[in-house]
């Protein structure tokens, strides 16, 4: 059966996590001696973090609270919401851990190294858990208004950021997902910037300090 709602936007940033993930993984196992000077002083943390505060941020303050309102009267599905919920709060948690690792040069490397894989690995579990606990019910119950004012939260999150996201978003993917993305987030007025400006300037980032080093499989 046909999905009610389009959820390209929301897959692509799924997918763009699990990509970021694996370099992350990647890159801090690799990094001698102190694996923390990637995350300093290199793009890609900075932008992993920054997206997936936007699209965390974008579900906390309008899609989880339509799905709350519309789950009322179903104590199970909520049971579903309010795991997903708690699993956004302890990621948050896991980050700023991170970013106070991050400066303080007294924290040891065990605990970084904690730290970051239990974001690897409780990430990579979250995006799998809303996909398959959290995603049918937005397809069953929510209304087209609820899911269309997420999309909305969802791009101006995004737009904040957008000549650094949209490309990081768009990295690796089919050139028909990339023009429905763009078609969802962006105006069309502006798919030329992204296109001769955006593009081209996030592609030459070494956003992990690994270009030449690691060959990635996509996840």
């Amino acid at each position: 059966m046909r999905d009610r709602f389009d959820m390209t936007v929301t897959y692509a940033m799924h997918n763009a996590l699990r990509r970021e993930l694996h370099y992350l993984a990647r890159a801090t196992a690799c990094a001698h001696p102190d694996p923390r000077n990637v995350l300093r002083t290199t793009a890609g943390w900075e932008l992993f973090r920054g997206a997936l505060h936007a699209h965390h941020a974008a579900e906390d303050d309008a899609l989880w609270p339509s799905l709350r309102q519309a789950l009322n009267g179903r104590p199970f599905c909520l049971a579903r919401l309010e795991a997903i919920e708690a699993e956004h709060a302890a990621l948050a948690l896991l980050l700023e851990a991170i970013d106070q690792t991050l400066a303080g040069p007294d924290v040891g490397l065990d605990l970084f190294g904690e730290l970051t894989g239990s974001l690897v690995t409780g990430l990579r579990g979250h995006l799998r858990h809303e996909e398959e606990a959290i995603f049918p019910l937005v397809q069953t119950i929510l209304s087209k208004e609820q899911w269309e004012h997420f999309g909305r939260v969802h791009a101006q999150r995004i737009e904040a950021d957008a000549a650094r996201i949209l490309p990081w978003l768009l990295d690796g993917v089919a050139e028909r997902t990339v023009a429905a993305v763009l078609r969802q987030l962006l105006p069309e007025s502006a798919h030329h910037t992204y296109a001769h400006r955006w593009q081209p300037a996030y592609a030459v980032l070494d956003r992990w300090g690994t270009q030449g080093a690691l060959t990635v499989t996509r996840p």
